[in-house]
């Protein structure tokens, strides 16, 4: 994986959307956030962005098993931390949702 700065404030690209989601506890495990999610991507996809991304810690599993499940990939860059876990970087391309 190729380094980041420390001084860089994220990964990606400015021009795209990041999806990202957080609940309480006592939600978990409800489908909330692969249900919410959805409607993102559909809407990411309609308003024509080639793709989404959304930057995870890398010990949060269940997010990364909710993106995983939506088709998202872990790309090669990584925003290192090394107080709170270093965060991947994932990427959905939406140009094959369109018709």
């Amino acid at each position: 994986m190729s380094p980041i700065r420390a001084a860089d404030p994220s990964i990606g690209h400015p021009e795209e959307p990041e999806l990202a989601f957080e609940f309480l506890r006592e939600f978990w495990g409800r489908g909330f956030a692969t249900e919410a999610s959805r409607l993102v991507i559909d809407l990411a996809s309609a308003v024509g962005y080639d793709s989404l991304a959304s930057t995870v810690r890398e010990w949060n599993t269940a997010s990364l098993n909710v993106l995983a499940k939506l088709g998202f990939v872990i790309t090669d860059e990584k925003e290192r931390d090394a107080v709170h876990g270093d965060s991947l970087l994932l990427r959905l391309p939406l140009r094959r949702r369109r018709s």
